[in-house]
Parts: C-alpha cells; sequence; structure tokens
C-alpha cells in the first residue's frame, strides 16, 4: 500500500509541474462574472480601506487574475511579523487561494502567524477550504493528510523561500509545500461540483478587530512593499489554461500596507500596520 501511495505522489507532482504556465505574455481572459455578497481578496478595492466581514476586518495586497485553471504554484518568503499581543483574533498570513466563479468554493494554503490558532508567534503551515459560502476549519474537516514529514499547522522557518501550489488531480484539490505533495481535499466535499477554479488570488493579510481602530500588526516582515527589503511572492504560474500569468495588484489601506515592484508574475508586499505595538 506505501509502495502505491508514493508512486502516486511522484505522479501527481510531476503533472503538476508539467502543465504549470510560467511565461507572462498575451492576453487574460476577462471576468464577466456576478459579483457575490461575501468579500474576498480579490473582491476588496484598492484604497478601500480594511475589508469588515464574518466578525473581523481585513487589510490585503492581493494579486489576482480572472482565468479558468486546475492549478496554481508561487514561491513565496515566510516571515514572522509581529502580531498586535493587545489583541485577540489578529493575525498576519501569506497565501494562495483558488475559488469558483461566485467565490463560494476555495481551497487555501499559506502561512500564517495567528497565537490564538497556533499558540505562539512563529509562522505555521496551514490550509483551509469553503465549499459553498460555509466556513470550515484550519488544517481539518475533511482534510486528507498523506505526507509523513510536511503537515498542516507546523511551524515554519522564517526567510525560508518555498513553494506552495495547489492542483486538481483526478476530481480532488492536492496542496504542495516545498515542492512535495502534503495532502489533499476530496472532491466529495463539494460533491463533484468544484473541479475547476475561476479565480486565483496570492495575497497578504492582516485580519484586525474593528476598522475604526488600525492595527500594528505587521505584514510580511513589517518593511512596505513598495522599499527594499520587504516580503515577497514570486513565480507566479497556473495549469490547465491557455491565459498566460497576469497578476493585477491592489492594496486595501496603502499607508499601512503596500506593493512595489509589481509584474505579472511577482510583487513585494508588507507593511508596518501603524507602527510598533505597545
Amino acid at each position: 500500500m506505501f509502495a502505491k501511495w508514493r508512486v502516486g505522489f511522484v505522479s501527481a507532482l510531476a503533472l503538476f509541474s508539467a502543465s504549470l504556465v510560467g511565461a507572462p505574455a498575451g492576453a487574460v481572459a476577462g471576468s464577466g462574472v456576478a459579483v457575490p455578497a461575501v468579500p474576498t481578496a480579490a473582491s476588496a478595492a484598492a484604497n478601500s480601506g480594511p475589508v469588515c466581514w464574518y466578525g473581523a476586518c481585513y487589510d490585503y495586497v492581493s494579486g489576482h487574475q480572472w482565468t479558468n485553471t486546475t492549478g496554481v504554484s508561487v514561491l513565496m518568503k515566510v516571515d514572522a511579523p509581529i502580531v498586535n499581543p493587545a489583541q485577540t483574533g489578529e493575525h498576519s498570513l501569506q497565501e494562495i487561494a483558488l475559488q469558483n466563479t461566485a467565490r463560494t468554493s476555495t481551497v487555501e494554503i499559506g502561512w500564517t502567524v495567528d497565537p490564538e490558532l497556533n499558540g505562539d508567534a512563529k509562522p505555521h503551515l496551514f490550509v483551509y477550504h469553503w465549499v459553498d459560502g460555509q466556513e470550515s476549519c484550519y488544517n481539518g474537516c475533511g482534510f486528507v493528510q498523506v505526507s509523513h514529514r510536511i503537515r498542516p499547522g507546523m511551524a515554519l522557518r522564517p526567510n525560508e523561500a518555498a513553494h506552495f501550489a495547489i492542483r486538481n488531480i483526478g476530481g480532488d484539490w492536492w496542496v504542495f509545500f516545498r515542492d512535495q505533495p502534503v495532502g489533499y481535499f476530496p472532491g466529495t466535499l463539494w460533491n463533484g461540483t468544484y473541479q475547476s477554479a475561476q479565480l486565483v488570488s496570492v495575497f497578504g493579510e492582516v485580519a484586525e478587530n474593528t476598522a475604526d481602530t488600525p492595527s500594528c500588526t505587521q505584514m510580511g516582515d513589517g518593511r512596505f512593499g513598495s522599499t527594499g527589503g520587504s516580503s515577497w511572492i514570486r513565480d507566479y504560474r497556473i495549469a490547465g489554461t491557455t491565459d498566460a500569468p497576469e497578476l493585477a495588484v491592489s492594496a486595501t489601506s496603502p499607508s499601512r500596507y503596500d506593493a512595489g515592484q509589481v509584474t505579472a508574475t511577482s510583487f513585494r508586499l508588507g507593511g508596518p500596520g501603524t507602527g510598533a505595538c505597545g
């Protein structure tokens, strides 16, 4: 049984790598879709300020693309941003996400500094998903673990550069870290209705308790994305599409978190929030 699983891992990884599109050229597909009731990183307008939903407010520096795809891969820097120690429920993360047209079904993988979730101030690997607009839970709720070394929830090394990827293989949504398969969300969670994604998002996110009191929580390494030495996302690739990779990048609160050095497949991101906590 182990040998069969191992062959499956290698085949899945090879299929994912071979099908990625990495050269930024040509036009991208237009959206032509209805905007959903639930806000997302991609639907948050530039300079709009924090987006509030589900009992919290969120600032984003986001790159997104409308297309029709079965996979995404990026190289991301892992950081250890300071999260406001005086508030509960705040976090800072970077991730990639694939969503359907209505933005109600989602698969996500990334890293997060979330003291309430993880019990410390270190960056941790996480996975998450939505089914028909319904929340789930971090690192579980149907996720099938296959790796013996890499587990959602494990602590990561700050300053590490690592590949994060999502790919639909055989109807299941597989997630990859450091070019290794971690596990998958079975397609049966969506009753087989979610087989491809129409929206790709790669972004940094800061969760705040209220939009009226901006947070001191950092994004990335705390440096603005428009300055040198800040965090970054690069080598953006998509699979199962003839569209070229082409990120549209925006920031909800650029006075606190912004982007810089934007290309079709990369951007810098981060910021100090309101400044030093304390």
